[in-house]
């Protein structure tokens, strides 16, 4: 199936995906609503199909790509799920590499996020991409099922198994000892969490559309920022100017992006939402940013 746009969807029926893929609506309601734009020959079922995420889409790097390496790894987490699996891909040639976490939506390291890692391997970046859904059998083939496994952790864990990825990671023998954290939805809030956890490992963040922290917990950051955000996000644009004016009150550097007329999850190119333009500028300004934080 060809990839379709999100101009070829009104604009209502993107929502109502976004407040499924959130879980603010259940699965039932979500039909239900989907139903009023079923129309002209357009069945329900069609809708559902068009709108949910085709994997083979997100392949822009292969896993046998043969400039990278890629292996599936197991990292201690003793205050969050205990063993947590992720993918660790680094370019095929080299010893040593800038490093940078790679942080799952609310779903579980889906074949997307894999890909990001292997995007930034081949970029020259030392990349992990954990799996939060490890602790309940691992992300389950689907992203539905991994939202409803995902709902079922505890979200302190789940920050302290990024906090340990992050600390496995920057102890990794091919890292320089330079630590980056990228992150989307989910894992872009999550890349705040582990930036004020961990103020003097985190050498450069970029959080995609993520939920911004609390302003007592500003002081605490002291990694450069890369903000990228949405302009049809509301929920998280609502929260941006006092956010970053948290930030300049306490003299934190950053930069912060919004791409007109795109929404929530303009990275993932599983989805209609995906922008093309968009995330390829993101993903640029992303690459430029981690070498500029990270090589030196």
């Amino acid at each position: 199936m060809s990839r379709q746009n999100a101009s070829e969807f009104r604009q209502e029926v993107l929502d109502l995906y976004d407040d499924y893929a959130h879980g603010r609506l259940s699965r039932r309601d979500y039909v239900r609503k989907l139903g009023a734009f079923a129309v002209g020959g357009l069945t329900v079922e069609a809708l559902l199909s068009s709108l949910a995420p085709n994997y083979a889409w997100a392949e822009e790097v292969k896993p046998d790509d043969p400039r990278i390496k890629t292996e599936m790894i197991t990292y201690e987490s003793k205050d969050g799920g205990g063993k947590i699996k992720g993918l660790l891909a680094k370019p095929a040639k080299g010893d040593k590499f800038p490093a940078v976490l790679v942080i799952h939506e609310n779903r579980g390291l889906n074949p997307y996020i894999e890909d990001v890692a292997r995007r930034l391997a081949v970029a020259g970046f030392l990349a992990l991409a954990p799996d939060a859904l490890t602790p309940l059998g691992g992300y389950p083939g689907n992203d539905d099922d991994g939202r409803a496994m995902q709902a079922k952790r505890n979200r302190d864990e789940m920050t302290n198994d990024f906090v340990a990825a992050a600390q496995w990671l920057d102890a990794n023998p091919a890292s320089t000892g330079k630590l980056g954290v990228v992150g989307f939805c989910f894992g872009g809030g999550m890349v705040y969490q582990v930036a004020i956890r961990l103020p003097d490992l985190v050498d450069a963040g970029v959080p995609f559309y993520g939920s911004q922290p609390a302003a007592a917990d500003v002081p605490k950051i002291k990694a450069p920022l890369l903000i990228q955000n949405a302009g049809l996000d509301k929920r998280i644009l609502d929260g941006a100017a006092p956010f970053e004016k948290a930030l300049t009150d306490n003299n934190k550097t950053f930069e912060a992006f919004v791409y007109p007329e795109v929404n929530h999850g303009f990275h993932n190119d599983t989805t209609p939402r995906y922008d093309d333009a968009a995330a390829k500028l993101a993903w640029s300004r992303t690459i430029e940013f981690f070498h500029k934080q990270l090589d030196s």
